[in-house]
């Protein structure tokens, strides 16, 4: 099902690559958290990440009412632990952090441009580039933190994520852009069901500035 849908994408943006384009960049943030039965769920809060790319517009009718909008995107995704604290030998520390998920994200994506005001939905393939933990601890009334960060290995979790993707936003006629975006996934984040992140998916807002080289029209 993975290989099929990546096909799909990759053969919907092959098929407009002859049409009349225009490209343009885009960056933003990420507002993420892991949904699903999750054992530590309670244990999770949403994170805020970094997003980047490129985009590409197709228009499918003459007054590009309708259009195809492939994008490549750098995304970071995840969560932040909880703060939790914790006594030992009559001393208080608190553990706080959070653990980022890498992606390069592959949206296609079908727009309504109903003058400035657009609307889109379509599928996404996305794969995971890598995982870092980051975490401080902090004796509480002594002002020492100690911050670590860790690799963590992404062999038990999928690499491939196919998902979907339907927000709305503004594009002035100058190519300047801002939208709003909601990023789901349809496959689970582990492989096995042995794994703590067996039922987890990500789920992700996203916030987006853009700029369309020579216009929006």
């Amino acid at each position: 099902m993975k290989k099929i849908a990546l096909l799909l994408i990759f053969g919907l943006t092959v098929s407009f690559a002859q049409a009349q384009a225009k490209f343009g960049i885009k960056g933003g943030i990420n507002y993420s958290n892991l949904s699903g039965d999750l054992i530590t769920e309670d244990a999770n809060r949403s994170k805020v990440g970094f997003l980047g790319g490129i985009m590409a517009n197709f228009p499918l009718s003459s007054d590009n009412f309708v259009s195809i909008q492939p994008e490549l995107l750098y995304s970071q995704k995840g969560y932040q632990y909880q703060k939790d604290q914790v006594t030992i030998d009559n001393a208080t520390y608190e553990f706080r952090g959070k653990r980022n998920f890498n992606y390069l994200d592959l949206p296609v994506l079908v727009k309504i441009n109903t003058g400035p005001i657009f609307f889109e939905a379509g599928p996404q393939a996305s794969y995971l580039l890598g995982i870092r933990d980051n975490r401080e601890v902090s004796l509480i009334g002594s002002g020492s933190d100690n911050k670590t960060w860790a690799k963590v290995e992404k062999d038990n979790l999928s690499e491939l994520e196919i998902g979907y993707v339907a927000g709305l936003g503004f594009q002035a006629p100058m190519g300047v852009g801002i939208g709003l975006r909601y990023n789901g996934s349809i496959n689970a984040l582990a492989k096995e069901n042995t794994d703590e992140l067996v039922n987890a998916r990500h789920a992700v807002f996203q916030l987006q500035l853009s700029y369309m080289l020579g216009g929006s029209n």
